[in-house]
């Protein structure tokens, strides 16, 4: 029978491979998959994130949320294959072609579309011409991101129960976003607690600061599993 995975999908937002490594260290009691995105893979590349797999068993969160024309999109996920990445994000919003290229490049990774990034409010989404607002939009970008290939779903909490009745469910939703009680919010607009977002519908949590950025990131990792 296969592991059960943590719900909580860890952010290695760094530059420093040894910092990833630390905060891989100290928390893989409470986490199995760990978030790895551009600002690290761009530096390291293929190679950084390969070492850091060969010194730790974890599952692969790639969050490289790409967005091109399909071939290029395809050709880009198969770059990776090396890795095998138990999740790797693409734009919704690159359309039906872009996300079925992905989805037949890596067939045995969850292509995961992100449909409005939590840092964007409803007047953000106006100016870019994103009319019905957050809720709309993103149930729209994830119907038509399962429809065509993608097996999982990025969202806000605030959007996830509503997709969670719009998209079949074998659909694993993930939603960033998330806050403990009494943590600061960031430059996060749509946001809530891990254990609402939970309840609404949500199979994965993505957490960063309050956990990386605590004194002891094993114990805010532990305290937040236990709750969840």
């Amino acid at each position: 029978m296969s592991k059960t995975l943590s719900p909580i999908i860890l952010a290695l937002d760094t530059k420093d491979k040894e910092q990833a490594a630390r905060w891989i260290e100290q928390t893989r009691e409470s986490v199995d998959i760990y978030k790895i995105g551009l600002e690290f893979f761009l530096l390291h590349g293929v190679s950084g994130v390969k070492d850091l797999q060969t010194r730790y068993s974890f599952e692969l969160f790639l969050d490289l949320k790409l967005h091109d024309i399909p071939n290029t999109v395809a050709g880009a996920a198969e770059s990776i294959k090396e890795l095998n990445p138990y999740f790797l994000t693409v734009h919704a919003a690159g359309g039906a072609m872009m996300i079925a290229g992905a989805a037949k490049a890596l067939p045995d990774t969850r292509i995961t579309a992100v449909t409005v990034l939590t840092s964007l409010s409803a007047n953000d989404l106006v100016e870019i011409g994103m009319k019905d607002g957050p809720m709309k939009s993103a149930v729209r970008l994830a119907q038509s991101s399962v429809n065509n290939g993608a097996r999982a779903i990025v969202s806000s909490p605030l959007e996830v129960a509503d997709i969670r009745r719009s998209v079949p469910g074998e659909t694993l939703l993930i939603t960033p976003g998330v806050r403990p009680k009494g943590s600061a919010v960031g430059d996060q607009q749509r946001v809530t607690t891990p254990e609402d977002a939970i309840s609404a519908g949500a199979n994965y949590v993505v957490i960063g600061r309050p956990i990386t950025g605590a004194s002891d990131p094993g114990e805010a990792a532990s305290a937040i599993r236990k709750v969840l």
